[in-house]
């Protein structure tokens, strides 16, 4: 019930030009009210058929609402409901695909959101989250759950550029002991994506309470992740299935890493010419056999 409740009010401060709805234009509220989890990634001519009304009726009840077209109103619902989509919710939505679609279909959608993210990019703010890091005494990098894999990675990479950085992940010790020593000079790197992590909200909290910077790379102006962040980073996760899209995550991440590592080259050059005698002398990676 509260969620219907939530759907009408978004629906609510959606409509900007005061008209009242038709007749059709209330059947295609109604059904986004009652079914939004499924509705909001439907494409204008499958919503009309759902309701049975036109695409065209669907199209008008978006420019009522004060958008460009349906791709606007839909992009827009999206944003305000991805967040409260449920396990469940988002099996639903994979059920749907056409199983001889699937590689397609999920390549297709990763590509997209690598596209939108270099599209709303803002090289400014990745700037600053360089010159953040660059900067800093202590780096932790913490990501949870389905984020764990993203801040593994960077992790491992930041680990050769930066020395002082930890990966803080859920495991033996507590995520709140594990930053227990952040303070001013250090930086929190939080990564979180929908449904977001209550127990990454508290931490970058906390890390700003102690006086660090505070990043947060997250999905978009809606997430909640930008409450605690100093400065921050956003990557499309839109999904084709319950299995998140990392891809475009992934993606700015290996620009960060690289951008640092342009930064510390010198330096960091020197590193791999150590690491290589290490890896050698301990066999670490496969070796080329002799002619």
């Amino acid at each position: 019930m509260q969620d219907i409740q939530d759907m009408q009010e978004m629906l609510h401060a959606l409509n900007q030009s005061g008209k009242r709805l038709s007749k059709g234009h209330r059947r295609i509220a109604q059904y986004i009210v009652e079914h939004y989890d499924k509705a909001v990634f439907m494409t204008a001519l499958r919503l009309g058929v759902k309701v049975g009304v036109s695409e065209s009726t669907v199209v008008r009840f978006a420019t009522a609402l004060g958008y460009a077209g349906y791709p606007q109103l839909q992009k827009a619902l999206q944003e305000l409901v991805r967040h409260r989509l449920t396990t469940v919710q988002r099996f639903d939505m994979v059920t749907e695909i056409d199983q001889d679609a699937v590689l397609h279909t999920v390549l297709k959608a990763d590509m997209q959101n690598i596209r939108t993210t270099i599209e709303e990019s803002d090289a400014e703010a990745f700037r600053q989250v360089v010159e953040c890091m660059l900067g800093a005494r202590s780096i932790y990098v913490l990501g949870v759950r389905s984020a764990a894999p993203l801040a593994q990675f960077m992790g491992y990479y930041l680990h050769f550029i930066m020395e002082n950085t930890r990966v803080v992940s859920e495991g033996v010790s507590d995520i709140f002991e594990q930053i227990s020593r952040i303070g001013q000079g250090d930086v929190l790197f939080g990564i979180s994506f929908p449904r977001y992590s209550t127990r990454t909200m508290e931490a970058m909290h906390f890390a700003r309470r102690q006086g660090a910077q505070v990043v947060a790379l997250t999905d978009g102006p809606m997430s909640p992740l930008l409450e605690a962040a100093t400065c921050s980073l956003t990557a499309r996760t839109d999904m084709a299935s319950f299995v998140d899209s990392l891809a475009a995550p992934l993606s700015m991440i290996n620009a960060l890493i690289v951008a640092l590592g342009l930064r510390k080259k010198d330096e960091l050059s020197r590193h791999f010419e150590l690491m290589e005698g290490i890896w050698d002398a301990n066999r670490v990676y496969l070796q080329k056999k002799s002619s």
